[in-house]
């Protein structure tokens, strides 16, 4: 792909965040097509502004890039999916693994993907989906990192940081041990404030010293609890990356673990969307019960 030129993005899957990357794309001329077959409503409805397409086999075949972006225990699955249409369609595309996966874990399906005579990209997203006032950055990694890098792409920051796939994921994997880690805390500290009859005095206490994570604990809490099946599968990779350089994967085995019992509750039913809407943290806990 040459730097500046127009090109065709696939994107599996259209999520929240997937469809939302691919219209920075398509805001910059880019044709960015999908296909929505044996996908929900909720997802139907997310994929709008892009370009829909019948099966999986029409948007490996139409894409110079395809993009991956699921739950990462879904990742490997979609792997197989994406070779297997571009054998059937007789396409080689670029692949974008933009999944929150280990390393390791990264650096197999890019040799499977080479085996199979396509070049993967490692990236990771850090950020919401985005938007006009947002700031989202996609980091990247490989030895065609840099193509990936030079395709426009509004209100999304793009950056290599280096020219080995797994350097972008352990980006993912250190700043998301942060910020889903702590926000499992907070859960974990006010849940058992409530059950304890203190929850006033531990807001006080706390909001002395974080005042906007008090304030916005609520929604911060009910957003990671829609989305917390899965979070059990990243926290397992932090734990396997954290395991892989040489520090304890005992911390985020149980952080995995606060987010399983989190996808048990009957607040995880509801959709992203509608857990944005939850502000009061008493609501909140109570539907964690």
């Amino acid at each position: 792909m040459a730097a500046g030129r127009t090109v065709t993005l696939g994107i599996v899957s259209p999520g929240a965040m997937g469809s939302a990357l691919g219209r920075t794309w398509a805001a910059e001329g880019h044709r960015v097509v999908a296909t929505v077959a044996g996908r929900s409503e909720r997802t139907r409805g997310l994929a709008t502004g892009l370009e829909l397409l019948p099966d999986l086999d029409a948007v490996v075949a139409t894409s110079d890039v395809v993009v991956s972006i699921c739950p990462p225990s879904a990742a490997e699955d979609v792997l197989t999916d994406v070779l297997a249409a571009a054998a059937r369609t007789d396409a080689s595309p670029v692949l974008l693994d933009a999944n929150a996966l280990a390393p390791d874990v990264v650096a197999t399906l890019a040799a499977r993907a080479s085996t199979a005579g396509l070049a993967l990209v490692d990236g990771s997203v850090s950020g919401g989906p985005p938007s006009p006032d947002g700031d989202t950055v996609l980091y990247l990694s490989g030895p065609r990192a840099d193509e990936i890098a030079s395709l426009a792409a509004r209100h999304l920051r793009r950056r290599v940081v280096g020219p080995r796939v797994g350097q972008a994921s352990a980006v993912k994997m250190c700043t998301a041990s942060v910020y889903k880690g702590t926000t499992a805390i907070w859960a974990q500290a006010l849940e058992s404030a409530e059950a304890l009859g203190v929850l006033d005095v531990v807001l006080h206490d706390l909001g002395e010293e974080f005042p906007q994570q008090v304030a916005g604990a609520g929604r911060r809490i009910a957003v990671a609890t829609a989305k917390s099946d899965r979070f059990i599968a990243e926290m397992e990779h932090i734990a396997r990356t954290q395991a892989g350089a040489g520090t304890s994967p005992e911390l985020f085995e149980g952080m995995a673990a606060v987010y399983r019992r989190l996808a048990a509750t009957p607040l995880a039913a509801s959709s992203p969307e509608e857990a944005a809407a939850l502000t009061d943290l008493r609501e909140v806990l109570s539907r964690l019960v």
